[in-house]
């Protein structure tokens, strides 16, 4: 493997290493990153030589800042498959890590949104450092919290997980291990001994156990979770099931906080938040795989011609004006029957071996 290659594949004992190679991309996934990690991955599993997976992010600014979303813009504009492709090879990934039988660390030192969730998240060991920078922030580009999102954020604590589908929240390792989502957390001057220390450890008898002991000496205290005073608000706020109530809610609470947070989200996509809450409503009792192929229709419900992710993405990521002209001002012109469209069954389901 050259250094020239997006991910690379390495042994180191019997823990297998991934390092996402685009670190003047921020380590952005696409879709030649994901061809060859699957098929990886899933070789792993059944080599009983290697007894554990980690995978970090070279550089240092970054595990991973999302999927190559330009990139399916670009296609959708001209209408090339990427659209249908991407987000299919991407949540097999997605289901592949969580399905993963051995033990699975990622070391989240630097920027995890969107696409870098979905490589970390659903796996056993997510090692935060204090350079975290996680978000999930696809209501700002005419998307939802997809790779797995409506599994994960429906298990944060109490509406903290749609506080952060809808606002896009940029949070740090506190808050991340806090609502679940880091499992420790690890000063980054210490990931290089920790995946030395993880190569060199006796994993084959008890890989989970000794994942666990050789992480547990260089784990810190994560720190106070700045969400943790607002946690009543959030969780008052926040208990809706329609997004006009949320915004009420926040208008009529008074606090500093709550007219931060509406601020926030009117500068989302209208659209993109019914439906995000939508699925993350829907997807309280999914399982796995029922809230992955939910997910791959909403992937192309927000892909259709005239769409806000098209806007969002030239707002964000083209022109990069930061202000996107979305097909609807306010939640309440988005009516029902446009979010249920998004769920629509699509040409080509969402299948898994």
């Amino acid at each position: 493997m050259s250094d020239e290659d997006s991910i690379l594949f390495e042994r180191k004992g019997d823990l297998a290493v991934v390092t996402l190679n685009r670190p003047k991309a921020l380590n952005a996934l696409d879709l030649a990153m994901i061809e060859k990690m699957d098929p990886q991955l899933k070789a792993w599993e059944g080599d009983p030589a290697v007894a554990a997976v980690l995978i970090k992010g070279a550089g240092e600014k970054a595990f991973c800042a999302g999927g190559d979303v330009r990139a399916v813009w670009q296609a959708g504009k001209d209408g090339g498959e990427l659209t249908k492709t991407f987000f299919y090879e991407e949540y097999r990934l997605n289901r592949r890590i969580h399905m993963f039988p051995k033990p699975y660390v990622a070391i989240l030192d630097g920027v995890t949104m969107g696409g870098g969730v979905g490589l970390s998240v659903h796996g056993d060991f997510r090692i935060a450092t204090e350079k975290l920078m996680f978000a999930m922030p696809e209501t700002g580009i005419g998307l939802f919290p997809d790779v797995g999102g409506t599994w994960f954020l429906n298990k944060c604590p109490g509406e903290t997980g749609l506080y952060l589908a809808l606002t896009g929240a940029r949070i740090g390792a506190a808050d991340a291990a806090a609502l679940g989502l880091a499992t420790h957390v690890v000063p980054s001057e210490k990931t290089e001994a920790l995946e030395a220390a993880l190569a060199g450890a006796a994993l084959d008898a008890d890989p989970h156990g000794g994942v666990a002991r050789a992480v547990e000496p260089f784990a810190v205290h994560a720190g106070e979770p700045t969400l943790a005073p607002h946690r009543a608000t959030i969780d008052r706020c926040f208990a809706y099931d329609r997004l006009e109530e949320i915004f009420a809610a926040l208008e009529a609470d008074g606090s500093v906080f709550a007219a931060e947070t509406l601020a926030t989200l009117k500068k989302k996509s209208p659209a993109s938040m019914k439906v995000t809450l939508a699925q993350l409503r829907r997807g309280r009792d999914m399982d796995f795989d029922s809230a992955m192929k939910m997910e791959y229709r909403l992937s192309q419900g927000c892909l259709r011609p005239g769409s806000d992710f098209y806007e969002g993405i030239r707002a964000v990521l083209v022109d990069k004006d930061h202000a996107p002209q979305w097909r609807a001002a306010r939640p309440e012109d988005v009516s029902d029957e446009e979010v249920e469209a998004y769920f629509a069954p699509v040409a080509r389901e969402l299948q898994f071996d």
